[in-house]
Formats: C-alpha cells, sequence, structure tokens
C-alpha cells in the first residue's frame, strides 16, 4: 500500500513537472518570436518599409512564416503564400488572444492554407498585427520536447525510494516483531536476549538517509525552477529594452533634424541674407549634424546597457553652452512660435556626465513647452550648485495641467491632450526621455503647476566624476 502510495504521488509530480517544462520551453521559443515581432511591428506602424528588413535581417528560426494581419483580420502581407488566397484570420486562436491580451502563441495548430502544422507567435499594434510561425519540423520538435534526462532521474530517484522503503518497512517490521517480543517476555518478568536489542543506529542512519535524499530532491527542483523563471525574465526584458530603445531613438532623432531643416529652409527660402548670417546658418547645420552623429554613437552604447551603464560615454559638459545653444535654436524660429528664454545662471556650470543625455533633458523641456504650454516665456533658474551636484528649475508660463495628471506626465505616450499632441508631431516619449536621463546621471525630477500658470520640473543632476 506504501509504495502504491509513493509511486503515485511520484507520478502525479512527474507528470506535473514534464508539462510545465514543455510549456517553459514553449514561453522561450516565443520570448524570441515576440522580440522579432516587436522589431517588424515598429517599422509597420512608422510607415517605413519592411520587404528589407524582412530580406536582411536574421531571423531566430529557418523557414519563418511572416505575416502581417489588419486588426480586421485581413492579410495585407505573406512571406510564403498570396494574400489573396488567404481568407480572413479573425476567427484564428492566436488572433483572436491576440487582439484580447496584446500578444500569444499558439502551439501545434494545423494551417488552413497550406496544411502544415505550426507553432504561432502574434504582436498585435495599434493597425495591424505581426504573425511569426515555425512549422513542426523534427528540430523544433527537439526544441520543444521536455529534457528526458529529468524523467530518467525521477524514475531512477523513483526506484531508489521504493528499494529504500521496502527495507525500511521490514526492518520495521521486525523491529515491531521484537518489540512484541520484549513486551512479552518484559510483562511475564522473563528475561530477554539482548542480542535482540533495536538497532537504533542502523534505522536511524536509514531515516536520515531518506531525508536528504527528498531534500536534494527538492533542492534540484527549486533550483531548477529557479533557473527557469530567470531566463524567462531575462528574455522578457530584453524585449522590453529593445521596444524602448527603439522609441526613444525614433523620438530623438526628431530634434537635431528639425534643426537642420530650419536653417536650410531659411537659407532655400530666397531672403537675402548677409554673408555673416549665412555662413551662421550653416555652422549651425554643421553642428547639428554632429550632433546626430553624436546621438547615434550614444545609442549604440545605450543598446550595450545590459553590460552595464559604465558603456555610455562620459566627459566634460557645461551646461551653460547647453543653454545658450537652445537659446540660439530659439530666436531663429518664426515670431508666433518663438518662446523667450529666461536664464538666470549666476556661475558656470561643469560637470562630468553624458553630453547627448543632458542636452536631452533641456531639449526636450524646450520642445515640450513650444508645442503644449501655450505660453510665451521660459525660465531656467539654477538653485543650488556644488561639487557633487546641481539643482534646476524649468519653468513656463502657459496654462498647466490638471493636478490628477501631474503624476502621468513622466508615463511614456501617455498625452494630456492626444487631439493637439499628434498635430503638433509629439510621440508621447519626451518627459520619459527627460527622467531617463535625469535618472542616469543619479537625480531626481518633479513637476508641478505654478501659482500663475505654467509648469515647474525642478531635478537635480549629480556628478559622476564623484560617483
Amino acid at each position: 500500500m506504501l509504495l502504491t502510495f509513493l509511486w503515485t504521488m511520484i507520478f502525479c509530480f512527474t507528470f506535473f513537472q514534464y508539462f510545465r517544462e514543455k510549456h517553459f520551453k514553449s514561453e522561450l521559443v516565443n520570448a524570441q518570436l515576440q522580440l522579432y515581432n516587436h522589431k517588424l511591428l515598429t517599422l509597420v506602424e512608422d510607415g517605413s518599409p519592411y520587404e528589407d528588413f524582412i530580406a536582411s535581417e536574421e531571423k531566430p528560426f529557418d523557414d519563418l512564416r511572416i505575416s502581417i494581419i489588419a486588426t480586421t483580420g485581413t492579410v495585407v502581407y505573406d512571406n510564403t503564400l498570396s494574400v489573396d488566397s488567404l481568407d480572413n484570420h479573425s476567427h484564428r486562436p492566436e488572433i483572436i488572444a491576440t487582439m484580447k491580451n496584446g500578444d500569444a502563441y499558439h502551439a501545434g495548430r494545423q494551417s488552413t492554407s497550406d496544411g502544415r502544422g505550426y507553432f504561432y507567435s502574434a504582436t498585435r499594434g495599434d493597425r495591424v498585427i505581426v504573425r511569426t510561425a515555425i512549422p513542426y519540423s523534427d528540430l523544433l520538435k527537439e526544441l520543444l520536447r521536455p529534457d528526458s534526462t529529468f524523467i530518467f532521474v525521477m524514475i531512477c530517484i523513483s526506484l531508489a525510494m521504493s528499494v529504500l522503503v521496502f527495507f525500511a518497512t521490514r526492518r520495521l517490521g521486525e523491529n515491531i516483531e521484537r518489540l512484541n517480543r520484549f513486551a512479552a517476555k518484559a510483562e511475564t518478568g522473563e528475561s530477554f536476549d539482548e542480542e535482540e536489542s533495536f538497532p537504533n543506529d542502523e534505522l536511524g542512519s536509514i531515516s536520515n538517509h531518506i531525508v536528504q535524499l527528498y531534500a536534494q530532491w527538492q533542492q534540484t527542483i527549486k533550483d531548477r525552477d529557479i533557473a527557469h523563471e530567470a531566463r524567462l525574465r531575462e528574455e522578457q526584458e530584453k524585449i522590453r529594452i529593445k521596444q524602448q530603445l527603439t522609441n526613444n531613438i525614433n523620438h530623438e532623432l526628431k530634434t537635431p533634424v528639425a534643426s537642420i531643416q530650419v536653417c536650410l529652409e531659411t537659407l532655400l527660402s530666397g531672403i537675402n541674407l548677409t554673408e555673416e548670417k549665412r555662413q551662421e546658418l550653416i555652422e549651425r547645420c554643421y553642428a547639428n549634424n554632429e550632433r546626430l552623429r553624436r546621438l547615434l554613437e550614444d545609442v549604440s552604447l545605450i543598446t550595450r546597457m545590459e553590460s552595464g551603464s559604465q558603456l555610455i560615454g562620459k566627459e566634460t559638459v557645461n551646461i551653460n553652452s547647453i543653454i545658450d545653444e537652445i537659446s540660439d535654436e530659439l530666436n531663429i524660429m518664426p515670431e508666433d512660435e518663438r518662446l523667450y528664454l529666461h536664464a538666470d545662471f549666476n556661475e558656470q556650470v561643469v560637470m562630468n556626465g553624458n553630453l547627448s543625455l543632458i542636452g536631452s533633458i533641456f531639449r526636450n523641456l524646450t520642445e515640450n513647452a513650444i508645442a503644449y504650454s501655450g505660453g510665451k516665456n521660459i525660465f531656467i533658474t539654477l538653485m543650488e550648485n556644488n561639487e557633487d551636484s546641481c539643482l534646476i528649475s524649468f519653468e513656463d508660463d502657459g496654462r498647466g495641467v490638471e493636478e490628477d495628471q501631474l503624476p502621468r506626465l513622466f508615463e511614456r505616450f501617455y498625452r494630456v491632450d492626444k487631439g493637439r499632441s499628434r498635430r503638433m508631431g509629439g510621440t508621447g516619449l519626451g518627459l520619459a526621455i527627460v527622467k531617463h536621463a535625469v535618472q542616469f546621471h543619479g537625480g531626481n525630477i518633479a513637476v508641478t503647476n505654478r501659482p500663475n500658470g505654467g509648469l515647474r520640473f525642478e531635478f537635480s543632476l549629480k556628478n559622476m566624476a564623484t560617483r
């Protein structure tokens, strides 16, 4: 009876662990497909050409089927079949789940289009769904097959425990019989043979051995689960970081490009410019081009953040020069769009940090004020400055925002006025980038409404040479 119970328990646990490992391996395959889906979805949502990406980008698996499906279920692209031959996909299980949850996978479904079995992974965007599928080849089956070593180890442990239980129960029966004989003799007062004394040392050794085997077994399973969860979290974090960097890059590239465009439009407008002014505009174009180059270099470093933030370049940064550059950029804007910058810096603020990131703080705050504040003035004030850090306030005299919306201003893609934000070309990432850059420099940022209207951003920056 005891052995039957033991084998039943081990079978149930092995059965559970078998399917859990199979599910985990499916999640790992889906994580790799989701990473590729997010890259392709970003291109499609931005309206960028994606055929070259599909043709040149290294795919996570060979013979990968790629489909782009409208949220209505209509297939707009398929790399293996003609879209005209494909029916509406809105009823597909993975599409239904993706429309509900944002992403989903489905393992082992046979395609109604070509009759092959696939592992499907789908990701939903605002307008389309990107779906990738892996044919059920021998390689994929082997990849998804749970580790047979675990089952073999479980069988070996089960056999070993069965043998131990058999001898333990037999010895226990013998000891109980000896105990009965001892009790009978003790009741009648008869002498008993000392050779029939209880072998407590041996029985205790067996019991301790069983306990140790069980504890090792539990620790092995626990360590295995922790390792599996850690690998899954790592893959998911990589997907999140890649997607965040992609979005941030798109936003950051707009600023220098826009500045270059303003200068070039002025040069090409036919307005009579002095040679000195013309040279100034050309130099400004060159400076912004250099800023683009530096930005791309910094982004290349940021993509390696997983290896340590020390990979991001640090240099001597003059904050006063950054503010002067922004003031010059504001001065060449059209009169009806221009904001006047008032800087109250009673001393030079020089610190060790990343020039591109610190510049993005002030430029994104300025662009936010231009696009959404409705005011005419910007006030930048140095509140504190010492060897280790500085405290700066950035204010505008615009309309401000509702108090309940203030805590959400730094959220990615959050827009107070979504319609106006789109008309102004905003992506909802500017203030999120500001917060990220401030935190990278060891500081904090807070936003409040000014008593007389407008927003007040107060942030600190630490000198990275002293950290």
